[in-house]
């Protein structure tokens, strides 16, 4: 039981973090439909931007946080202005191609900023792990599912609550029937993406303190976050919650109870599962898609 509780809290602490990410896919998904391939180096500069703030510049930690989350949301915009809205002919494929180059031109472009060696930075807070069970629970790790939950459970009041969230679910449904009506699509577009590349950001931030951040982490964790997100069901908010945890907790005992050398398999092995037996996830596609 010991270890069983050792490799669920693993598991769950990793799962909080695939959900973010997942649910940045599915915010830019259910209002673009488009899936951009370079969520996970916005979540590598995320992660390398709050080390820099909290250890080179001596920045405490929630400036760190709010400023870390708000500059990488900026990039995302320009990201959307400068190499997807010029884009002539906008078709599937072509944005997926451009993504793509995006996340091979950020992941140089972070070996340059911050070299090739990994970076450490401490825990948001100085408490001692916690004792249940004889199982032993970081509190980084209650950081990190705290945040993980209270995230998801804000964009679930900003998009039933505020006219901002209504406008974007109607861009989400169609996007002339909404533009006929006054809703600036283009706008909705561009708060998307920025909202999706802040939760790349939280993610960062968040998963900073219990790894070692290097320039090359965004791969791998945008891939898992992807899995989790069409695990789940692509476009639903909180499909992508289930799915991460999901993965985080199937990964964790696969690594503890069957081969270590599962732990990056596991996330493609159920994404080839998903896809062949429930295509849209956990939850139907029919509403995931057009809610």
């Amino acid at each position: 039981m010991q270890e069983f509780l050792q490799y669920l809290f693993s598991g769950i602490t990793n799962g909080a973090i695939y959900a973010v990410i997942a649910i940045g896919f599915s915010m830019l998904y259910r209002s673009t439909d488009l899936i951009n391939f370079a969520h996970g180096e916005f979540v590598m500069i995320g992660a390398m931007t709050m080390v820099t703030l909290t250890v080179a510049v001596q920045v405490p930690v929630m400036p760190a946080f709010i400023i870390t989350v708000v500059g990488v949301s900026i990039l995302g915009l320009v990201f959307e202005r400068m190499a997807i809205r010029t884009v002539r002919r906008p078709e599937p494929i072509v944005l997926i191609i451009i993504t793509v180059g995006a996340s091979i031109f950020l992941r140089g472009l972070g070996m340059l900023v911050w070299g090739k060696d990994s970076h450490t930075m401490p825990a948001f807070t100085a408490h001692p792990p916690l004792d249940i069970a004889g199982a032993r629970l970081l509190a980084q790790s209650i950081w990190i599912v705290a945040i993980a939950i209270a995230v998801a459970a804000c964009l679930h009041l900003f998009y039933k609550r505020t006219l901002t969230g209504k406008a974007m679910h109607a861009c989400a449904i169609n996007k002339q029937a909404a533009w006929l009506v006054g809703i600036p699509s283009k706008l909705m577009t561009l708060l998307a993406f920025g909202l999706s590349t802040g939760m790349g950001a939280v993610a960062g931030v968040i998963i900073a303190p219990i790894t070692m951040p290097a320039y090359d982490m965004g791969s791998m964790l945008g891939l898992k976050g992807f899995c989790a997100a069409m695990l789940g069901g692509l476009g639903s908010l909180w499909g992508s919650v289930l799915g991460g945890f999901l993965l985080g907790i199937l990964e964790a005992l696969g690594v503890g109870f069957v081969s270590s050398g599962l732990k990056d398999a596991t996330a493609f092995l159920l994404l080839l599962l998903v896809l062949y037996f429930r295509p849209g996830g956990l939850i139907s596609a029919v509403k995931v898609k057009r809610f």
